[in-house]
């Protein structure tokens, strides 16, 4: 991330508008059950008003500085480096996945496309990989400026989830955020085992 963009993600303005906005728009209706994975929590912004929603949080972080001052930060949360593109977590680990206007900071469709099947191969039966990511205006192609930024169609995304795995998908869009639920399929939808 360019020197802008990460002042704007450690801001309070932004850990505001992503606990006041993002996370209640993306969360409402879907119960994360006990055992919750986010990917690419940066600088935590989600991740500290996760804490009170999951009885379990871990952070999977690909940046080895950001998940050592995550680690430092919310003793709570299990910390985790590590690439989401390709996770250790052994399949069937967790009852919900998440992430928050990260998906754009992959470098491809086929990366993000391999987020999403890695999603799916560690919820279990029922678990929901539920998030948002940016829409691209153009404050956020300023804020992106020499970033890797690869805006996810959400025209697409409903195919691209069902493809990697997904039931019961739900994509919705406004000028700002795309926000998006998808089920592992089995166990009826129930993701509190």
């Amino acid at each position: 991330m360019n020197r802008y963009h990460q002042r704007c993600c450690r801001s309070p303005g932004w850990s505001a508008f992503i606990a006041d906005t993002v996370l209640p728009r993306a969360l409402d209706g879907i119960t994360l059950g006990p055992h919750v994975l986010e990917l690419g929590p940066g600088y935590g912004a989600s991740t500290r008003p996760l804490v009170a929603r999951a009885k379990s949080l871990t952070a999977l972080e690909s940046d080895p500085q950001l998940a050592a001052r995550l680690r430092a930060q919310l003793r709570s949360v299990r910390v985790v480096d590590g690439d989401a593109t390709d996770m250790a977590f052994a399949a069937g680990s967790f009852s919900a996945v998440v992430c928050f206007t990260m998906l754009h900071h992959l470098p491809c469709p086929s990366a993000q496309d391999r987020l999403f099947a890695e999603a799916a191969r560690v919820l279990r039966p029922g678990g929901v990989f539920a998030g948002t990511d940016s829409q691209p205006s153009l404050r956020f192609r300023l804020v992106h400026l020499g970033d890797t930024c690869t805006p996810v169609d959400p025209g697409t995304l409903p195919g691209r989830l069902a493809a990697a795995g997904f039931t019961r998908v739900t994509v919705e869009a406004d000028r700002r955020l795309v926000r998006f639920a998808a089920y592992a399929p089995g166990a009826g939808g129930d993701s509190s085992a």
